[in-house]
């Protein structure tokens, strides 16, 4: 099974020394509270709490997974016990408002108790992560009466939530969804359909669940447009806040998934179900867009946390399996072989893991710090602004630390050999677990096309044209100052190729509006590696500057700029192979006839 140690150093590197959270955190009114004393205290609980607690159910979770009985649904040995600890703890309202129970912490500070959670037990995680979601749609969209309703209780943790959007016949077309919402006398509505895919839709860990549902009230009009938003508690709220009558959605089944057995995924029938509107009539898939940034943000997370527990589990057995001899010379001459990782090999699969790990880190670390801005900043332009800045971001960190956190647990798999396919040292867990985040929220083809024709095309290249002028400044100025000027040439010359394809394919796709799509997916990828270029270019930069100062752990910062070397060497070239495809002829991709594809 596998272990898991909380990256404490890494993470005070990133937001200390690279990215200044406690200067950013005096700019946000009240965010005076998160001071660096506040945040280690709160990282090194959350640590102990995922290491000692969490990490040790990862395996019986995988194991027992959930259990349906009768439309209830039983979570695996330690689960509920586990959770209740995580109230108690007061962990739920961490980064939410004082007034509806929460601790009034910024967002970012959050980030760093997902992530210990996240990658010691991601099947567990889900039931809490899954209630931000809806904490923060309810905190955005939500009256005050709701929020005092529903957002105490989510904020405390004694209830839990879950986002209900798609059905069986429309995928991620949510144009085609048939739930409905009739309209009552008293200003309710009664939902009737049913949702599938629902993580953590039903489970024994709190005493009521909150769905948010997407439904469409009679008369609407057609597809996305005529979507509107429900409140849809497991039990009705009685008058005092407590539990009440049990309402009419029922877990109809859960699925039989490759991994994460310790989550439910369930399908919901709404039968007559009591709803309340959430937002405006007929603008809910807008609403429900802030729980699937947050969930797609979440996901993002996933892909860190993959590359991190492949990394921190590989490593000790490419220390201690002795096989063959160094091609080098003998390493290990008192042993049959050399450690494994004196082959070049796999010191090239954990260099994988460790770069994605810690370049993903600092690029969600960065990321976080809008989602600050949109929750605290003075002004509506303000948090607008830092919503935009976010949103663009979002398919990135979702697509390509999916992608890249998958690759490295199947590379940590091949470390181990044989052994990593066969469950006793966990590795194939972490895979299989890590599968569904490339798809879930959206497929990487889904970011891809909402990157390039949402938040590029359609924004008339704003946002696209800020990161460009980020990356230009920070190279630069690093060019002309900076220690390691090699890394700003290549963050340089990278985004200069970035902008001239860009031009490029969306003046070919103004003849042929397939380019975009069949171009998307390497855009996508290229803008991933361009952007980790970036971080592991400023945390190279940081590590030279505190090196030839004499300043703090030498070792760590040398491995920093070994970890810097090898992606700059062997990971941010694989950009210049996605630019080639993005040039290609989109018939290589369209070209074959329906009838041909089914030719061998």
């Amino acid at each position: 099974m596998t272990q898991f140690k909380a990256p404490l150093r890494d993470i005070q590197f990133v937001i200390n020394e690279v990215l200044d959270y406690e200067s950013h955190y005096k700019t946000l009114p009240g965010g005076e509270e998160a001071t660096p004393d506040m945040v280690d205290a709160i990282s090194t609980e959350a640590a102990k709490f995922s290491e000692e607690v969490l990490s040790p159910l990862n395996h019986i979770g995988d194991q027992e997974g959930c259990q349906w009985q009768e439309g209830d649904v039983i979570t695996p040995k330690g689960f509920k016990e586990a959770y209740q600890m995580w109230v108690d703890g007061g962990w739920q309202g961490l980064s939410h408002p004082t007034e509806y129970g929460g601790q009034g912490m910024p967002m970012s500070l959050g980030l760093i108790k997902s992530e210990f959670v996240g990658t010691a037990n991601w099947a567990w995680g889900m039931y809490p992560g899954l209630s931000l979601g809806a904490m923060n749609t309810l905190y955005v969209h939500g009256t005050e009466a709701q929020k005092q309703e529903y957002l105490t209780p989510l904020c405390s943790g004694v209830w839990s939530g879950t986002m209900c959007l798609t059905e069986a016949h429309c995928g991620s077309d949510l144009g085609q969804m048939k739930s409905k919402a009739e309209r009552q006398d008293d200003g309710s509505f009664k939902l009737n359909g049913t949702k599938i895919f629902i993580s953590a839709g039903e489970h024994d860990l709190t005493e009521n669940i909150v769905h948010i549902v997407l439904a469409r009230i009679p008369g609407a009009p057609e597809g996305t447009k005529g979507i509107s938003l429900f409140i849809v508690p497991k039990f009705l709220p009685a008058e005092d806040g407590s539990v009440g009558p049990r309402n009419g959605v029922r877990c109809g089944s859960i699925e039989e998934k490759m991994g994460i057995h310790g989550n439910a995924t369930c399908v919901l029938n709404f039968d007559d179900a009591t709803g309340y509107l959430l937002g405006k009539e007929n603008e809910g898939l807008a609403a429900m867009f802030t729980f699937m940034n947050t969930a797609r943000v979440g996901t993002a997370i996933q892909g860190l946390a993959a590359s991190e527990l492949a990394y921190q589990n590989a490593l000790p057995y490419a220390l201690d399996r002795y096989s063959m001899r160094s091609l080098s010379g003998s390493k290990n001459p008192d042993k049959p072989g050399d450690a494994i990782i004196h082959h070049a090999d796999v010191r090239r699969m954990l260099l994988t893991a460790r770069a994605f790990a810690e370049g993903g880190r600092a690029m969600l670390y960065d990321a976080a710090k809008f989602a600050d801005k949109m929750t605290h900043s003075a002004t509506e332009a303000e948090r607008d602004e830092a919503e935009n800045e976010l949103g663009f971001l979002t398919p990135i960190l979702k697509a390509f630390l999916t992608e890249t956190g998958l690759e490295s647990a199947s590379n940590g798999m091949q470390v181990f050999g044989g052994h990593g396919y066969i469950k006793e040292h966990g590795m194939e867990q972490i895979y299989r677990d890590a599968r569904i985040a490339t798809m879930y929220e959206g497929t990487t083809g889904i970011q891809a096309m909402d990157l390039i024709g949402r938040k590029v095309v359609l924004d008339k290249f704003k946002l696209y044209t800020a990161f460009s002028k980020k990356l230009y400044g920070f190279g630069f100025k690093t060019l002309l100052k900076g220690k390691r000027r090699k890394y700003a040439v290549k963050v340089l010359s990278t985004t200069l190729c970035w902008n001239w394809k860009t031009i490029k394919m969306l003046a070919r796709a103004s003849k042929d509006r397939d380019t975009v799509s069949a171009a998307s997916y390497d855009f996508l990828m290229y803008s991933g590696y361009l952007s980790m270029a970036y971080y592991w270019a400023r945390m190279a930069e940081v590590a030279e500057r505190k090196l030839a100062a004499g300043e703090g752990d030498t070792a760590f910062y040398q491995s920093k700029l070994e970890t810097a070397e090898f992606y700059f060497s062997r990971l941010l070239p694989r950009a210049k192979a996605h630019a080639s495809a993005m040039d290609s002829s989109t018939d290589s991709v369209m070209g074959m006839s329906e009838e041909h594809f089914g030719i061998r």
